[in-house]
């Protein structure tokens, strides 16, 4: 079965009938009035965002900003392993993957307007970090997701959450890095 397509599936039987009517209004730009008056459920609104390429298997962003929209987070986890579940080989071991979860979202609410700096650090490219700006032009915490995710798909099982504190450093970042270890530590105890 198609990981991408089966998280999907997850997540439209985790909608309720409100859920999804809230994302037709919010998707009706994107796909019309009439196609909208068709969806019944989550699972045709993400067909119809797959047909007109808003969403896809590298390209979550749309899908996440609308489950944001509507007030559903707790849904965003479902993407997250989506997306960490990429090939066996490819990704870092569970342990260290936790630990860069946890990194990503201390850096998602502390790090600001440095993000680009930042995922200069971490060798992201120009062109990388200028499509993640067009991607998310208002949102700071969804850019230095987006800076985590592409360095995860660099670095692949390489990727060490003690490369983002170096970099963090490097950028003198210091009090983010802390915060940083601070919460590693205080996963470690939990």
């Amino acid at each position: 079965m198609d990981p991408f397509k089966a998280m999907l599936l997850k997540l439209s039987d985790r909608l309720n009938r409100d859920n999804v009517l809230k994302l037709i209004f919010l998707c009706e730009h994107k796909i019309g009035k009439k196609k909208c008056e068709e969806v019944e459920s989550g699972i045709q609104l993400f067909e119809l965002l797959i047909q007109r390429t808003e969403i896809g298997p590298d390209s979550t962003e749309y899908l996440r900003k609308l489950l944001n929209d509507i007030g559903r987070q707790d849904l965003l986890k479902i993407i997250d392993d989506y997306e960490q579940g990429s090939t066996p080989d490819d990704v870092p071991d569970r342990e260290e993957l936790a630990k860069i979860n946890i990194a990503t979202d201390v850096l998602a609410e502390h790090l600001g307007k440095k993000w680009r700096q930042y995922g200069r650090k971490l060798d992201i490219g120009d062109g990388k970090l200028e499509g993640i700006e067009e991607k998310h032009p208002r949102s700071l915490e969804e850019k230095v997701r987006e800076v985590i995710k592409e360095w995860k798909k660099l670095r692949k099982e390489q990727a060490k959450v003690e490369e983002l504190i170096k970099a963090l450093r490097t950028c003198k970042l210091n009090l983010t890095a802390d915060l940083v270890v601070k919460a590693l530590q205080n996963a470690d105890t939990s």
